[in-house]
């Protein structure tokens, strides 16, 4: 019986609004276990428009037109949504392409890929797995060792200066 996978659903009330968070009891589980669940008019509250637009309908902002485009200090990206870590400073690189671009995750338990087959195109999503946020695309074409390149869109971040 010890693999038997429990769940509890537990209704939250905070400054955001109410939320669902789903909680494993199996140690085993990852350790990503709280989702964040909200409606439309709760993330409209907390998201500007232009990361509304990004976050949760899959919108792009224009390249080169991001806060961290061209922005190099030290610390920590995480979700504008949730506040899930996603990238460190140390794997970001001037891809050239107008958006921020990382060569890896910083915790794979916090970021989900998904095939988009949107736009007449085939692109794998890059989505925060705490909230569902649609942060950007990852591609095969970013530096060694990893050979990924995730471009993210800035609006999609908040940074964390360590």
């Amino acid at each position: 019986m010890k693999n038997i996978l429990f769940l509890l659903m537990i209704t939250v009330v905070g400054i955001g609004g109410i939320y669902l968070v789903a909680q494993s009891k199996n140690k085993k589980e990852s350790k990503m276990d709280n989702k964040v669940v909200k409606t439309d008019e709760e993330w409209k509250k907390i998201l500007t428009p232009e990361q509304y637009k990004v976050v949760r309908e899959k919108g792009t902002e224009r390249p080169f037109t991001g806060k961290y485009d061209d922005f190099w200090e030290k610390g920590i990206y995480k979700c504008v949504a949730c506040g899930a870590e996603l990238f460190k400073s140390d794997v970001k690189f001037d891809a050239g392409c107008g958006w921020p671009s990382f060569s890896e995750v910083m915790n794979k338990e916090n970021v989900e890929i998904k095939k988009d087959y949107s736009h007449g195109m085939v692109r794998d999503e890059v989505m925060c797995k705490k909230c569902g946020a649609h942060l950007g695309h990852v591609f095969d074409d970013g530096p060694a060792p990893t050979g990924k390149r995730y471009c993210i869109n800035s609006v999609s971040l908040d940074f964390e200066k360590k």
